[in-house]
């Protein structure tokens, strides 16, 4: 019987237990221990139930266009419960500060955009996000394709770069911008735009204009799927799925790992020793392979003794995020403008929010109950806030009564911020029937330009000297669940493999296929 460690009890490393049980279950001599530290598996993903409403305190779906998740929840016997995104309500709203402004007011990004690119020029025309240089620059895009195809550079560069070659300044300012850090918490300015925008680069090397690119894609394939999934019952369903199909005596949870050690090749199997401790209880046990599925710091820590070469290919920085759920009795108290929610631009230039009265502390604000259906009671509303980098740490240090009252009184701030959200004269929003408050300290890697050949050369690295060590988590190959496991589950698939035929398990490349459609 081949043993493999898997250490961290989120999405990740559920998904790694959960394919070397289907393994097992098909006859492979396989088994796996999971470790996590806290006293729940799930990692990011949790879901709170209560009152009717069905609050994410993490991740509230995946994108629809990449088919891993769905294809899980699927065999899990999950295919009744996944559901669409609203799309046909979908708007995204962005927190512009001008100079008439300095608060901001919320204006729509155009219909039809995909990241930063319009489906439909002819939207830029009343599009009140853009002043006329930046739709001229939009409108001359297309006509530079042989130059932009031309001057591709070989080498990664970063997402700001990227943007500014093809649409100029105002569009990285006031889309790539705050969009790339809604997603990634991180600086457009240093993020590499082959790691977070795949697809795009893939674009420009074939057409070299993103719109003439885009405008190839058929609009059968448009609207084939919605732009996002999730559960009718919530992303903790999914968890909940997961530990069912992993053999119990599989499970250990408060359980924290302490010590990994590679004892080298002996016959046909390598052996690697893991020490752990659950209370006062410390144990030490012997595997044939460990998986290290944890937060980026957590990983940086077990492996920095076995290579400090393999810890330095790691990324260096994460960001930190802090989440606030809204639920409100009555959606007519709490009125909004239609659509998805909105994105605040980072001001680079400007102080920082600390600083300036002015600037919002926001990252984002999603309108969940007109995101997704079946989240709220009948009339209900739920609105989640995100405070992301130096704001969420600073504001991570208080108490959760004070993280609230910052959350509502920025969200007053930003929709009441320039549009009409309702006929009548605006009134106070009632108090929230149910807060939920997170913090997710240093949750987000930040992939910096030259991020994938990182990750390819830690990867060789720890094939050629620790195997039977494999790394998965958000650290690595993508930040989204279907993209955690797609690796999660294709590096148990390999050191199945691997383990069941006499040799060392080897982590197999991730794909870096961006999915079906950018």
């Amino acid at each position: 019987m081949r043993r493999i460690a898997i250490v961290g009890g989120g999405i990740a490393g559920l998904t790694a237990a959960y394919e070397i049980a289907r393994q097992a279950r098909a006859g492979a001599p396989i088994e796996a221990v999971l470790f996590e530290a806290s006293n729940r598996f799930g990692g990011l993903v949790e879901t709170v139930r209560e009152g009717g409403f069905t609050v994410e305190c993490g991740p509230d779906g995946w994108v629809s266009a990449k088919p891993w998740a769905r294809e899980l929840a699927t065999e899990l016997g999950l295919a009744g419960e996944l559901i669409p995104s609203n799309d046909a309500a979908r708007r995204i709203w962005i927190l512009l500060s001008t100079a008439d402004h300095p608060a901001g007011r919320l204006v729509p990004v155009p219909d039809g955009f995909h990241m930063i690119v319009p489906g439909d020029l002819a939207a830029l025309d009343r599009a009140p996000l853009f002043t006329e240089a930046a739709i001229a620059a939009y409108r001359a895009e297309p006509a530079r394709a042989a130059e932009l195809r031309a001057n591709a550079p070989a080498h990664d560069e970063s997402v700001a770069d990227f943007t500014l070659r093809h649409f100029g300044p105002e569009v990285l300012d006031r889309v790539a911008a705050p969009l790339l850090s809604g997603v990634f918490g991180g600086d457009v300015r240093r993020l590499s735009v082959r790691a977070v925008m795949p697809a795009f680069v893939q674009m420009e090397r074939e057409h070299g204009s993103l719109i003439a690119a885009l405008q190839r894609t058929t609009d059968s394939e448009q609207r084939t799927t919605s732009v996002f999934t999730t559960l009718r019952t919530g992303l903790g369903t999914l968890v909940d799925r997961l530990v069912a199909a992993i053999p119990q005596q599989w499970l250990r949870t408060n359980t924290a790992v302490t010590a990994i050690q590679y004892s080298g090749a002996m016959a046909d199997r390598t052996a690697w020793t893991v020490a752990a401790r659950a209370g006062k209880q410390h144990s030490s046990e012997t595997f044939d392979a460990v998986f290290l599925a944890m937060p980026l710091d957590a990983t940086r820590q077990l492996l920095t003794p076995l290579s400090a070469a393999a810890a330095q290919l790691l990324p260096t920085e994460s960001s930190s995020a802090v989440l606030v759920a809204f639920c409100y009795a009555d959606a007519g108290r709490v009125p909004l403008p239609p659509g998805f929610g909105f994105l605040v631009p980072p001001r680079f230039s400007e102080p920082e929010p600390a600083l300036d009265p002015s600037a919002s502390l926001l990252l984002a604000c999603t309108f969940v109950d007109q995101k997704f259906a079946h989240r709220v009671p009948p009339n209900g509303r739920l609105i989640r806030a995100f405070f992301g980098g130096a704001a969420a740490d600073r504001i991570a240090r208080c108490n959760n009564d004070e993280i609230a009252a910052i959350a509502r009184l920025e969200l007053a701030r930003a929709l009441n911020a320039g549009i009409p959200i309702s006929a009548a004269a605006p009134t106070p929003a009632p108090p929230p029937v149910l807060t939920v408050v997170r913090r997710w300290p240093n949750s987000l890697p930040q992939y910096t330009v030259g991020h994938p050949d990182r990750v390819a050369e830690l990867e060789a690295h720890l094939r050629s000297t620790l195997p039977g060590l494999i790394l998965l988590g958000n650290a690595l190959h993508g930040v989204g669940l279907p993209d955690l496991i797609r690796a999660a589950r294709a590096a148990a698939r390999s050191a199945t493999a691997s383990l069941t035929a006499g040799r060392p398990a080897l982590p197999r490349a991730a794909e870096s296929s961006p999915g079906r459609r950018p």
